[in-house]
């Protein structure tokens, strides 16, 4: 099955051709524009009838969408710390609100606290289900060999830096993507309201209708512990979050 996404050619039954201009992942609905109409038409793809441009029928929800991208950044940055680039590291975390998970590549040191920014390495799961690309000039639904090429071609300067070896983290995030992929991802961040420090590695499912992880327990990624604890046992320590006014810009 094709994927759907803005920019997408469809054929409407009673308006012909059109492109699609926005997408709900979750709710079915996309906003297209037919012609040479100025306004764009709300469409439910359970109802409606559309078809891709040439004539395949398009299907809500046979396969569950993704809720966010972070499973298939995960198997990138996997097939990347393969071809040698170990200094490219994966970041995700709750937005302030809890609704959505963010996401953020970094390269150079591997310092969760003070990481490097670059334009287009981060995101957030809240514009993915409108958009279920990444902003490299990827498509929908790309495999993890398409995502590298893209995002080789999107950034070549910024990922040559991470063509150098971290054999610790490589190995750890060599395990958590063999227990985890394709359904699950790990986030970094944690409320503490909701109690200390976890023990092992928290993890989330990147689309709906997943049952709860049930895996073997994963450990945090190396240096973890003493980074925030100073070498005291991790499950001590408290951690505090913005508070969910605080701008989105705010929380890293």
């Amino acid at each position: 099955m094709k994927p759907v996404a803005p920019g997408t050619v469809i054929f409407h039954r009673h308006r012909g051709y059109g492109v699609i201009t926005s997408v709900n992942l979750l709710t079915g609905w996309v906003s297209a524009r037919f012609g040479d109409e100025v306004r764009t038409l709300d469409l439910n793809l359970s109802h409606d009838d559309l078809q891709h441009a040439d004539g395949e029928p398009i299907r809500f929800r046979r396969d569950a969408p993704d809720r966010m991208p972070h499973a298939r950044l995960m198997a990138m940055v996997r097939e990347l710390h393969r071809a040698g680039y170990q200094r490219l590291y994966l970041y995700s975390w709750p937005k302030p609100s809890g609704l959505h998970w963010r996401w953020h590549l970094f390269t150079g040191q591997r310092n969760w606290i003070d990481r490097a920014w670059r334009e287009g390495w981060y995101g957030s799961g809240a514009d993915y289900n409108f958009n279920p690309v990444l902003g490299w000039g990827d498509q929908p639904g790309a495999t993890a060999s398409e995502l590298v090429s893209a995002f080789g071609n999107f950034d070549p300067q910024g990922l040559a830096q991470a063509l150098k070896r971290d054999e610790d983290h490589t190995a750890w995030f060599d395990s958590v993507c063999e227990a985890l992929l394709p359904n699950y991802a790990y986030t970094l961040g944690w409320d503490y309201r909701d109690g200390p420090v976890p023990d092992h590695l928290p993890v989330i499912p990147v689309r709906r209708g997943v049952p709860a992880y049930s895996g073997p327990p994963l450990p945090w990624p190396p240096g973890w512990t003493r980074l925030w604890t100073g070498g005291r046992a991790l499950v001590t320590s408290s951690f505090r979050t913005n508070p969910a006014a605080a701008p989105s810009g705010v929380v890293r």
